[in-house]
């Protein structure tokens, strides 16, 4: 039970990335003068992987993965959509927060020791380092935005 609600809960903020990434995709492809919507294309795939995995493993456990990103999408709207207003670097540095939120999220999800071994697995070979790699992807695009 425990480990549902821990997968159930990292599934919901990958919903919720899903549903920001389109949104930032969604306003900077719109807006030809903002441009960099390609590179946050990679980083969209990369969620919709992980809430595929998150919803796999919830499954094997038996349970219902969760379906919305529930209070998170809320905020993350509302975020994005100021960011939308402010520009790029805004947007990129909301989408920087909620990447730096997930990897905290996932770092303290391997602090649980209840935490099964399929579970735990699957946050350090495939869904943290992902979390890293776009927090990577994003300080070098707001390092170009600044420069």
């Amino acid at each position: 039970m425990h480990n549902i609600e821990t997968l159930n809960k990292l599934l919901k903020n990958e919903l919720s990335a899903t549903e920001t990434y389109q949104q930032a995709m969604d306003k900077l492809g719109e807006d030809a003068e903002l441009g960099g919507s390609e590179y946050l294309e990679p980083i969209y795939k990369d969620h919709k992987e992980a809430v595929s995995s998150l919803q796999e493993q919830i499954r094997q456990l038996g349970a219902t993965p969760a379906e919305g990103s529930g209070a998170w999408g809320t905020w993350a709207e509302i975020v994005q959509g100021g960011a939308n207003m402010l520009g790029k670097e805004a947007a990129l540095k909301a989408l920087q927060g909620g990447e730096k939120s997930g990897e905290e999220d996932y770092e303290e999800a391997l602090q649980d020791t209840e935490l099964s071994s399929d579970v735990r697995s699957l946050i350090e070979t495939k869904l943290l380092p992902a979390q890293q790699a776009h927090i990577h992807t994003l300080d070098r695009l707001l390092g170009a935005e600044t420069d």
